[in-house]
């Protein structure tokens, strides 16, 4: 079960990465490049979770890793939200 809801976690991050990726294509607003970019990082940080806890469980610690793309993803934003002027 919950190899179930860690890979519906990682596919619907990266829904929101490719539908906020084609709206910034369409509108050019500044706030969905970084707000895609963040969750193409989580769904890095999704996808680790998931090579982590079901293909790899016992061989190999990806905690770290997850950690840093998750703190790549929240920094990406803050930065988006930050340098956002309107």
């Amino acid at each position: 079960m919950a190899a179930l809801i860690y890979s519906l976690c990682a596919l619907t991050s990266i829904a929101c990465m490719v539908l906020l990726w084609r709206s910034w294509r369409a509108s050019g607003a500044r706030l969905l490049f970084w707000s895609a970019m963040c969750f193409g990082a989580l769904s890095v940080n999704n996808v680790l979770l998931v090579v982590d806890r079901v293909v790899l469980p016992t061989q190999v610690d990806l905690g770290l890793w997850r950690l840093v793309w998750a703190l790549a993803a929240v920094l990406l934003l803050l930065f988006g939200l930050i340098w956002e002027d309107d």
